[in-house]
């Protein structure tokens, strides 16, 4: 199964179903608790409430469903590292609940709902839902561990360097069939090859030398590197955080190896051994990356329709101008996951400018190939505009790191460090780089270090301060 189909599935379908399963199944829960409170042979034990009929109370069963659904997201139960965590789960479940049971008692007291909402109703709903949902999850975990979905959502791991914490780590995933995690191998280092032959029988298999990792990364298709030493020299461990970088995989340190600062990385465990990594991207987050395509489709719907007489009047100029060539210009760029799409502009250079353009990583000044239109164009970001046709299809975002050619893809990623990880989100029609004037042929490095502060800092709050900024800096000097 190709790697961006696992990835797919553990990281949004199932999900998705169980947040389904979840939503269906809370419902029914508040449901019942409204039959055991006002249907039941046990509501003779509550206050009446008069006119407290199933339709009139939907509307506030609604209300739960979603504050409930909304607290169970806050608490984590939707990460994709709980899937195959059926404890963990509960846990996210029960505290999501108990928010949900105190927020919905202090709603109810400030607002005045009519009918209104009976504390018993909201305390045997309470029961209900932790009941149903504990009884699905439950299910789901049969289902999801006992099945060959199991294979495909586990998180494929590699060792750097065996040790006595590469011991216990290869331990702790052996011992449960059922793990996140499953160890594919060892990549050994210098001074690993006494310990590791002493090792058999109960050692992962080795999978070759750190001088072969790229191959390695490349041949095991594995989600994360776990580095367990890191007692190589610096330049070694450059060059192995890199290649992890260059192949899309996760880079995580056993903090018994970790020797030096790296900025970000948060503490999780696997089993009883404590692992260093970068936490995982709120803009990655589901329900966050589902705000964003909802922001993403309606802002795409407006532009596409604000821009459409623009668009033709700038298209009825280009034609004139240039009649000779088609008013689109489209090109392959570089999106999320490494995955190439097609980008449109409004063309605006001479017909034949894309055979000499290859080389360049952008149009200079006063480039003798763009048209007079063309020259306005980019100077006011009008060429831009058929993009919104791109941030519906789902290629782009409205906010990102824009997007580059192959080629010069391909380039950068090996002068410019941590370059490749731009990739990890949709690149966007604006960005962080591009409000802070770094547009045209300015520092790449520098630009780059902006698009990584934008994922790593993303929220939606900071979506649409750069939207606002994209508005009020629209014209820039380094547009050209």
């Amino acid at each position: 199964m190709p790697r961006a189909s696992t990835h797919s599935l553990r990281e949004t379908v199932v999900p998705l179903v169980l947040l389904a399963g979840d939503t269906a199944l809370t419902f029914a829960g508040l449901a019942f608790g409204w039959w055991l409170r006002y249907a039941s042979p046990l509501a003779r034990l509550g206050i009446d409430v008069p006119d407290a009929t199933f339709r009139r109370y939907l509307p506030l069963l609604l209300v739960g469903v979603a504050l409930l659904v909304g607290a169970f997201a806050q608490f984590g139960l939707y990460d994709s590292r709980l899937l195959l965590r059926r404890y963990l789960s509960l846990n996210a479940i029960l505290k999501g609940a108990a928010f949900w049971l105190v927020a919905y008692l202090g709603v109810s007291l400030v607002l005045k709902f009519d009918p209104p909402i009976s504390r018993l109703f909201v305390i045997e709903a309470f029961v209900c839902v932790i009941v149903l949902l504990a009884a699905w999850r439950q299910l789901a975990y049969a289902v999801l561990t006992h099945s060959a979905l199991l294979g495909r959502l586990r998180r494929r791991a590699v060792l750097l360097g065996w040790n006595d914490d590469a011991r216990a780590l290869a331990q702790e995933v052996a011992r449960d069939p059922a793990h996140p995690f499953v160890l594919v191998g060892v990549v050994t280092v210098r001074g690993d090859t006494s310990a590791f032959a002493a090792a058999r029988p109960d050692r992962p298999p080795e999978l070759g030398s750190a001088g072969e990792l790229g191959a390695i990364l490349a041949r095991e298709s594995p989600d994360l590197l776990i580095a367990t030493r890191l007692d190589l020299p610096r330049e070694e461990i450059r060059r192995i955080v890199e290649t992890c970088e260059q192949a899309y995989v996760e880079w995580k340190i056993v903090p018994g190896a970790f020797d030096i600062f790296l900025s970000g990385l948060r503490l999780q465990t696997i089993g009883r051994v404590p692992v260093l990594g970068v936490e995982e991207l709120a803009i990655n987050r589901l329900f966050n990356r589902g705000l964003k395509r909802v922001l993403d489709l309606s802002g795409a719907v407006v532009g596409l329709v604000l821009s459409l007489p623009v668009g033709l009047v700038l298209a009825a100029l280009i034609k004139r101008e240039s009649p000779g060539g088609a008013v689109l210009f489209r090109q392959t760029r570089v999106g999320a996951g490494h995955r190439p799409f097609t980008l449109w502009k409004l063309r605006s250079m001479a017909p034949d400018a894309d055979a000499a353009d290859a080389a360049q990583q952008s149009t200079a000044r006063d480039d003798p190939r763009l048209l007079r239109i063309g020259a306005f164009m980019r100077r006011w970001n009008l060429d831009e505009l058929p993009q919104f046709w791109n941030i519906l299809r789902g290629d782009m975002s409205l906010v990102g790191p824009r997007p580059e050619r192959p080629y010069h893809v391909d380039q950068l990623a090996g002068t410019i460090p941590h370059y490749l990880p731009r990739h990890l989100v949709k690149p966007g029609l604006t960005g962080w780089a591009q409000v802070n004037g770094l547009r045209g042929d300015s520092d790449l490095t520098l630009r780059v270090q902006h698009d990584i502060f934008y994922i790593e800092n993303w929220s939606l709050w900071l979506d649409a301060q750069i939207i606002l900024l994209t508005f009020v800096r629209w014209r820039h000097p380094s547009a050209y």
